[in-house]
């Protein structure tokens, strides 16, 4: 919200400088983002008179001038410009002026003349057509302000404002307004409010003889309010009206257009002009839109509007959307004689609802969706008739519509000090706090506190405690010792478990990355989804920002594959990433999703493949106390290679899917090298979480390796020997290495030499070399029982 502090002066006197005005109004809790002086980058810019102009001897299109600039002599300027004459007045840059984006000006010769300056147009000064309607759009600017030669152009134009910019926030829409923000300005410099109520002649006849107004939707419409003007005059509206309106960073269009948005600025109620020629049957109607219904808005558009929307609508069609922009049905045009000023209060969540579906954020809707004062449309409407016989521009009809559909409920609350004083651990006494509140307009009914209608926000002691904190000044409160019981913090299991994930994974050389818990049904296609795949069923985005975040995503394998194809398309050529990414499964029955957190890794380049992989999945496994863990081939998952696949399993806990991604995925997404991913279930996971770990002493006696190679069908894998083994050897076998594989001359087809290394240690004794022998025959005799596989 951008305040004028020369508009702010009509309410209230504040005797400070722009900084110590900022600085007390953040400290009292209207946060200041910045403020600026209008016409601050303008110097050595004055009014000026043209006394003669003349050809330029040496030039077709340009003129010598003459112009007094309140100085003992006239001084010279070559101008270009076609418009200016003798008498004018004009805004002259003398030598050493700087103009607006930091343009200096010095005195020069142009085809042989010296110039002593420049003459001024509307766009070197920062300004527009908007801002003065009179003027030269593409010439010079010739002022038709009362002034005299020398006269600073800053005051000539008013320009010496100070546009101070406030962050409101969404619980204070009370002062998206002057009259909200004087209010807090008065109460932070204890001085006086001065408002006063608008007053209206009227008496151009009774608005009761012409207009209708039904609210068909009370919910969405609590209160509407309507004025009504004839015999207008389009024109545009006064310098100082135009003026405010700039600093307050909306464009003058003209008096009537003007009037709405400066009501809107100075009351912080939107307010809408209809043409009363476009109302069919005289009569304005609130209600929900009818289904297929189209209106042309005002920034001609057609829009497709829904049956969850406010339309304002005559007695057939709709002329308006409800809190956010009018249509072109009813649009005010030279030919307008008679115009209805709509000042009402909507829901709301339904005007946000309805502008952002129809992706049309206006000023009007961005107050209405923070909820505004249902008891300020007579007052606004009023200001906007006042502001009409003011300027002259229209007649105001007798009396006014309003239709109150839901009566605002009175929020009254207990003052009560002591416990305010034990939450702000102060010592305020009960007058400083009266005093507080009625400076914010609050009312005391002895020692009840009656809350305005426009401050919504306060519902509670805590809210009144604040309103003295915050002029009591939070600075000047000392500081106590802590007298409750403190809560220690800490990490949950679960965010331990996941840090230590985090870190095993860095220090395996992956890099993190985060990706939107939103995606595109097309990705499901990208990577060889089954249409009757459940990871199909996903939660719809209603109000997505486009088809690629329009689905919760339900697998995070194409987020990694779209982040490891940007890594390859920008040159970098060995990647290894991991997310702990979230997907959204639905649940029968539930309204919420099942969220479950996914380890995804991902590689391509020189230190990516399938075993590397493996490794790093294995190694993590471990560092996580995961114990008998089982890779298991599969052909089944369509996104990766049917013979570079593997499940992960945990006795029956399946905790993931690991391998080569399918060839005809990997284009999809821009990738032409192999990749490799994993994915682990993060519960999963930490259900199978061995226990604590304990500390298992060195062994005390020596052991003794062995090294056997067994030839065994190409079908049986290395985990499936292994398992044998281990079974086999007991607690005697402490570990078996896979050291080599072979095929090829002296192995029959269809078979494999597999050779592993075993380590073989007895906890309470020295084993023999017999005792090794009698291990590794039992050893190889299930081996061949099992799986057929005999000594080499």
């Amino acid at each position: 919200m951008k305040l004028s502090r020369e508009w702010l002066s009509e309410f209230t006197d504040i005797k400070a400088t722009d900084k110590e005005y900022c600085d007390a109004m953040t400290l009292s809790g209207s946060k200041v983002e910045g403020w600026e002086k209008t016409g601050d980058g303008i110097s050595n810019v004055v009014a000026g008179k043209v006394l003669e102009i003349v050809r330029h001897e040496n030039s077709d299109h340009m003129w010598v001038c003459t112009v007094d600039v309140g100085r003992e002599a006239p001084v010279t300027i070559v101008t270009g410009a076609q418009n200016v004459c003798a008498g004018d007045l004009v805004p002259v840059a003398v030598d050493g002026a700087v103009l607006p984006g930091g343009i200096s000006i010095h005195t020069g010769t142009l085809r042989g003349v010296e110039s002593q300056g420049m003459l001024c147009s509307l766009k070197e000064l920062g300004l527009d057509i908007h801002d003065y309607p009179y003027a030269i759009e593409d010439g010079i600017f010739i002022m038709q302000e009362p002034c005299r030669p020398g006269d600073d152009i800053k005051d000539v134009l008013g320009l010496g404002d100070t546009v101070v910019e406030f962050e409101i926030t969404n619980n204070r829409p009370d002062c998206l307004s002057v009259i909200g923000l004087a209010r807090e300005s008065a109460a932070t410099f204890d001085t006086k409010l001065k408002l006063r109520s608008p007053v209206v002649k009227g008496g151009a006849g009774n608005i009761a003889d012409y207009l209708k107004v039904e609210i068909a939707d009370p919910a969405l419409c609590p209160r509407y309010t309507a004025k009504m003007v004839k015999n207008i005059k389009i024109a545009p509206s006064p310098a100082w009206m135009r003026r405010r309106l700039r600093a307050s960073g909306i464009r003058p269009i003209n008096n009537i257009v003007d009037i709405t948005n400066y009501v809107m600025l100075e009351y912080g109620q939107p307010m809408h002009a209809f043409d009363y020629s476009c109302l069919k049957g005289g009569k304005i109607v609130v209600r929900r839109a009818n289904e297929g219904e189209v209106l042309k808005t005002l920034d001609d558009k057609d829009r497709a509007i829904t049956k969850d929307m406010l339309v304002i609508a005559d007695e057939h069609d709709p002329i308006g959307l409800a809190g956010v922009m009018g249509g072109g049905n009813s649009e005010i045009t030279d030919k307008t004689n008679t115009i209805v000023f709509e000042s009402a209060n909507f829901n709301g969540t339904s005007i946000r609802k309805t502008a952002i579906s129809l992706g049309m954020r206006t000023d009007a809707s961005g107050r209405f969706e923070k909820g505004l004062d249902p008891m300020n449309t007579i007052p606004a409407a009023e200001r906007a008739c006042e502001l009409i016989e003011m300027l002259g521009v229209g007649e105001v009809l007798d009396g006014v519509i309003d239709v109150v559909a839901v009566e605002p409920k009175k929020v009254s609350l207990p003052l009560e000090p002591e416990r305010i004083n034990a939450l702000l651990g102060t010592d305020i006494d009960r007058e400083f706090m009266v005093k507080v509140l009625e400076k914010l307009d609050f009312t005391m009914d002895g020692n009840i506190i009656c809350v305005p209608s426009f401050r919504s926000d306060i519902e509670h002691y805590a809210d009144i405690a604040e309103e003295i904190g915050r002029f009591y000044g939070y600075d000047k409160i000392e500081p106590t010792v802590f007298n409750g019981t403190a809560t220690r913090g800490g990490f949950s299991p679960r965010q331990k478990f996941e840090h230590e994930i985090n870190s095993l994974c860095r220090g395996m050389g992956f890099f993190e990355v985060m990706t939107y818990s939103f995606g595109s049904k097309s990705a499901w296609d990208k990577i060889r989804l089954p249409e009757n795949s459940a990871l199909r069923k996903a939660f719809t985005i209603q109000n997505p920002l486009g088809e690629d975040t329009s689905v919760m995503r339900t697998t995070s394998l194409p987020s990694m594959l779209d982040v490891l194809g940007t890594n390859l398309s920008k040159r970098n050529m060995d990647v290894k990433l991991f997310e702990l990414a979230t997907i959204y499964l639905p649940v029968e029955g539930e309204e919420l999703a099942d969220e479950q957190t996914i380890l995804t890794l991902g590689s391509y380049g020189k230190d990516a493949g399938f075993f590397e992989l493996k490794g790093c999945v294995e190694a993590i496994l471990s560092a996580l106390r995961i114990k008998n863990v089982h890779f298991a081939a599969i052909s089944g998952n369509s996104a990766y290679h049917p013979g570079r696949c593997a499940e992960i399993t945990c006795g029956d806990t399946l905790l993931g899917v690991m391998g080569q991604i399918h060839p005809s995925v990997c284009p999809e997404f821009g990738l032409n090298v192999s990749v490799y991913t994993a994915e682990l279930n993060v519960s999963a996971m930490m259900s199978c979480i061995s226990g604590e770990p304990s500390y298992v002493p060195l062994p005390r006696f020596p052991a003794m390796t062995r090294d056997i190679a067994v030839v065994c069908d190409t079908m049986v894998t290395v985990a499936e020997l292994a398992d044998t083994m281990y079974s086999a050897g007991g607690d005697y076998l402490e570990s078996c290495r896979l050291f080599d594989v072979y095929t090829g001359i002296g192995i029959p087809e269809g078979k494999r030499s597999v050779a592993f290394s075993l380590t073989i240690r007895a906890k309470d004794q020295t084993l023999t070399d017999e005792h090794a022998d009698e291990i590794v025959k039992s050893i190889l005799t299930n081996l061949e029982k099992v799986h057929g596989a005999v000594i080499r």
